[in-house]
């Protein structure tokens, strides 16, 4: 499913084939709406609640298709293809940051997981644009110097990429280390907020004028 999300037309066939019709019954229950958005690094496939964004990852990430169906039964909710308010406030958030005139995201998160999980990804939150992180530092930061290994796998489990900055968390000897993007784009990131040339974008993104946003995000 990973390359029919590549394209917009791709992305409406294939979320009709894995998800089928919206059902039937729904009206104005709760739901996460699915929308396909473009960026210089490729497409990126973003959900959100009423509540504010639960999902960003890029179109051929390979765990997508295994993050939908964990929130959707987290979320004890339908998945539909649409927009909603959080949704547009992302992409304009979205275009900001990739332009470099923003440094952080006030669009609100949805973030369903476990306490030690959440405390993670309220850490990364917390990690200045910028500038970067080790494993160790975040562990001892949030008061488990010996949970290194959980703190890499929970970095690794962030469904919201990006806005949750775990590309920020590098290994203790400066490395890269681990991207669920894909290390090119992780380089991209850095480089970005480090005011450096970035590398050659991999898609266009269609910008305009637009607000800027103020706030760090927040996990609900």
């Amino acid at each position: 499913m990973k390359q029919a999300y590549d394209s917009q037309s791709g992305f409406r066939d294939s979320f009709s084939r894995t998800f089928g019709k919206p059902p039937g019954g729904y009206r104005n229950g709760e739901a996460i709406f699915l929308s396909w958005l473009r960026s210089p690094l490729g497409p990126l496939v973003a959900g959100a609640t009423s509540e504010g964004i639960c999902l960003l990852e890029f179109s051929d990430r390979r765990m997508l298709e295994a993050e939908l169906a964990s929130l959707k039964k987290l979320l004890s909710a339908p998945i539909l293809p649409g927009v909603n308010q959080h949704l547009e406030r992302l992409q304009v958030e979205l275009g900001d940051y990739f332009a470099g005139t923003a440094r952080a995201f006030s669009v609100p998160l949805v973030v369903p997981g476990t306490p030690f999980q959440r405390q993670v990804w309220q850490h990364l939150l917390a990690i200045p644009y910028g500038q970067t992180r080790s494993y160790e530092q975040v562990a001892s930061a949030i008061g488990a110097p010996r949970a290194v290994r959980a703190v890499g796998h929970a970095n690794g489990l962030n469904r919201i990429t990006i806005v949750i900055p775990c590309h920020r968390v590098v290994n203790k000897n400066g490395r890269l280390g681990g991207y669920g993007g894909g290390l090119r784009r992780k380089q991209f990131l850095l480089d970005l907020e480090r005011g450096r040339p970035a590398g050659r974008p991999i898609d266009r993104y269609q910008e305009s004028s637009r607000p800027k946003p103020q706030d760090s995000g927040t996990i609900l």
